[in-house]
């Protein structure tokens, strides 16, 4: 709308409502356009709030279904130049008795023992 646009419009409703109405009429208007525009802005703030509130909790989920994701995960594999160890056992083992015995298990290398001479001496059981 241009200034003219805007004259006209003014010296109208100056000739319809007369010098003493005019002022009044405006007061009027002033406070329903501060009103509408109060309820826009509330309107755009409750608008606002419930979008973020939707995102937050979206995030949550996220974050809750990573959480189960690394919980469901299994365990990695061991570095490809590790060694493996031996399962550890809660109770110690304890030696056969010479019942128990079997006849395989008769002939048992002891570790090699080195004399003065230098050579090894190995003992069978």
């Amino acid at each position: 709308m241009s200034f003219a646009d805007t004259v006209v419009l003014f010296v109208l409703a100056l000739l319809l409502f007369g010098p003493k109405k005019l002022p009044s009429i405006a007061r009027q208007i002033g406070k329903a356009l501060n009103e509408f525009k109060r309820a826009s802005n509330e309107f755009k703030a409750q608008i606002e709030s419930e979008i973020s509130q939707l995102e937050y909790q979206e995030r949550q989920k996220k974050d809750q279904a990573q959480e189960q994701e690394q919980k469901i995960l299994p365990p990695a594999a061991p570095p490809s130049d590790s060694v493996p160890s031996a399962p550890f056992s809660s109770q110690p083992e304890t030696a056969p008795t010479q019942g128990d015995r079997s006849p395989e298990l008769n002939s048992v290398a002891v570790p090699q023992e080195v004399n003065s001479s230098g050579t090894s001496n190995t003992t069978n059981v």
